[in-house]
């Protein structure tokens, strides 16, 4: 399913993938929760997602603190595990290509740390690789989003998936450890 959903979102035109990107972008700076957020945790675009560069650019111009996420390595006793952390930038000059090609920061500025309070001013933006009509989210299989918002229910209350249409499916497969997002906006 993840291979199918992927092959239709690669096969969108670069016309579509423009058109999607300026309706995405007019989408969420008139949403009520970017409107009213101090700030916004958002993914840095690759390859054939939806683009969040506008979105990203206007964060930064608007004096919001935004926040991009890194992938690292922790160890726990003898394995390796791979997680996520949310680090600020001023820039997007910032971002260099790291985890799968994907662009990030350096991880040497501030670090983004949860508190309910904050989260109630935060919005956070997600991609995926398809989604269903009852908000299931599958992403690219690693579950770094489930796990950064297992514990973090206020600003899962302010988070919302985006895409391109065409990553709707009828029904995503889920288990008890997704965290589904709160809205779902796909065009």
């Amino acid at each position: 399913m993840r291979r199918e959903l992927l092959k239709r979102r690669d096969a969108l035109t670069e016309q579509e993938q423009k058109r999607a990107e300026i309706l995405i972008t007019e989408r969420i700076l008139g949403h009520q929760w970017y409107y009213l957020s101090d700030t916004v945790l958002a993914f840095v675009s690759y390859g054939s997602e939806i683009s969040t560069m506008e979105i990203l650019k206007e964060t930064l111009q608007k004096g919001k603190k935004l926040y991009v996420p890194k992938v690292g390595c922790i160890k726990e006793g003898n394995l390796q595990k791979e997680e996520m952390y949310f680090y600020r930038i001023t820039s997007l000059e910032q971002l260099r290509e790291g985890y799968r090609g994907i662009p990030e920061p350096e991880g040497n500025t501030e670090k983004y740390e949860y508190s309910p309070e904050e989260a109630k001013k935060t919005l956070l933006l997600m991609p995926g690789v398809g989604f269903d009509p009852y908000r299931n989210r599958m992403g690219y299989g690693k579950g770094f989003y489930d796990r950064f918002l297992e514990d973090k229910e206020e600003l899962w209350v302010r988070s919302i998936a985006i895409g391109h249409a065409c990553q709707m499916t009828e029904k995503i497969p889920t288990n008890e450890h997704d965290r589904k997002p709160y809205q779902v906006i796909l065009v």
